[in-house]
């Protein structure tokens, strides 16, 4: 089924403990209806300098109606000075899935 409104949006944070604040805020607001968190390391520039750090990723499944919130939400929310907070849209999905997302995300 095709999902022209669905989004995965991702952003990272440095602790688990965090990572399920961010998840459960945002659950809770109604902007996402799954996050996922998965434990990564990271090498990135910042600075200047090549930095090496363990972070958990969150995988965000959410609508595109629901993104402005959802960013203005983690960003008050975010330790990092520029967090990452990319959004991929989902092209294709199965149609149960889907209309779950639809079902679950606040009405804008």
């Amino acid at each position: 089924m095709k999902a022209p409104n669905a989004l995965v949006v991702v952003t990272t944070t440095e602790t688990k403990e965090h990572a399920e604040f961010l998840a459960r805020t945002l659950l809770e607001a109604r902007l996402g209806t799954c996050v996922q968190i998965i434990p990564i390391h990271s090498l990135y520039r910042w600075q200047g300098a090549i930095e090496s750090a363990g972070e958990y990723r969150l995988e965000i499944k959410t609508l595109l109606r629901c993104y402005p919130a959802l960013e203005r939400l983690i960003l008050r929310h975010h330790p990092y000075e520029t967090p990452e907070i990319i959004a991929l849209p989902v092209v294709e999905g199965s149609a149960g899935y889907l209309e779950w997302l639809e079902g679950e995300c606040r009405k804008a």
